[in-house]
């Protein structure tokens, strides 16, 4: 999921570390168990064990983050990937969690706040 305009909302710590709560609000649970997640400045990448449909889950999760910003936040419509049987689930959380180093924010994922997967 995307920000507007790809503008860097998460960069304000308060609003990185809230849109990383929101991935455990209850509203939220009812339609997906979140694996793994990463908040970027401009972006969040999230692996998710679906409970019913992902676009519920998606609107409900990006609704909550707007009104805990206090202001609207995302771009339209979201880009998704079902993983195939043969794909290994770990391997993509590792993948997804490592975005901050990627990106060159960290070079320790330690040392950056917004992520977490249930793995740990």
């Amino acid at each position: 999921m995307v920000t507007a305009s790809r503008y860097p909302v998460f960069l304000h710590p308060g609003h990185a570390a809230a849109a990383s709560r929101e991935f455990y609000a209850s509203a939220v649970l009812k339609h997906g168990d979140t694996l793994c997640y990463v908040v970027m400045p401009d972006h969040v990448h999230w692996l998710v064990q679906l409970k019913g449909d992902l676009s519920v889950l998606v609107r409900v999760y990006k609704s909550r983050v707007s009104m805990v910003v206090g202001k609207p936040v995302w771009q339209s419509g979201f880009h998704d990937h079902a993983l195939r049987l043969e794909e290994d689930l770990r391997a993509t959380a590792r993948y997804v969690v490592a975005n901050p180093l990627r990106a060159g924010l960290v070079t320790n994922i330690t040392d950056y706040p917004y992520w977490n997967a249930v793995w740990l």
